[in-house]
């Protein structure tokens, strides 16, 4: 029995051994895992700092680019609200000019009128005669009508019709 007693001590003894041995090979296989996990650690720990820069440069940059635009956005204003006056300044004097222009016309027709009413009415429609026919009719709209008709009659019958159909319209 003592024999059985110091064979189970043995038996037991090795599987202790072998238990303690397989105990410190996953202690180690552990240690060198916990090595690779704290390296990989520190490179995603570098890698996150990284990233972080790089956001934090891209934010910056993104500021820059936003207060650029906006700037010029305000310039761009500016200058519109500048062409709007300059416009506005334009086309009030081009309505100033228009109505200097319809004075100076004004003023010359009734010169014109003035001048063919004084004429004799024969000499008048030869004058007319040779003219265009807008013009002639725009000259014998600025008229008296019975120094219209007194005209008329001295001119060419064709030519007086034209006019007269003009003056119509």
């Amino acid at each position: 029995m003592k024999i059985l007693v110091i064979v189970a001590f043995l038996y037991s003894s090795s599987f202790a051994l072998e238990t303690s041995n397989k105990l410190f090979e996953c202690t180690e296989i552990f240690k060198a895992r916990k090595s690779e996990l704290l390296i990989e650690l520190e490179r995603i720990d570098e890698q996150k700092q990284a990233l972080e820069a790089l956001k934090s440069a891209t934010e910056e940059l993104l500021k820059q680019k936003e207060s650029k635009v906006s700037y010029e956005a305000e310039i761009l204003e500016v200058k519109r609200k500048e062409v709007i006056k300059r416009e506005a300044n334009i086309k009030a004097m081009l309505e100033e000019h228009k109505k200097i222009l319809q004075k100076i016309s004004d003023v010359k027709m009734d010169k014109i009128a003035q001048t063919f009413s004084k004429m004799k009415p024969g000499a008048s429609a030869k004058v007319l005669s040779d003219m265009d026919i807008k013009e002639a009719s725009l000259i014998l709209e600025s008229l008296k009508p019975k120094i219209v008709g007194k005209i008329l009659t001295k001119m060419d019958a064709k030519k007086g019709s034209e006019i007269t159909r003009y003056l119509m319209k």
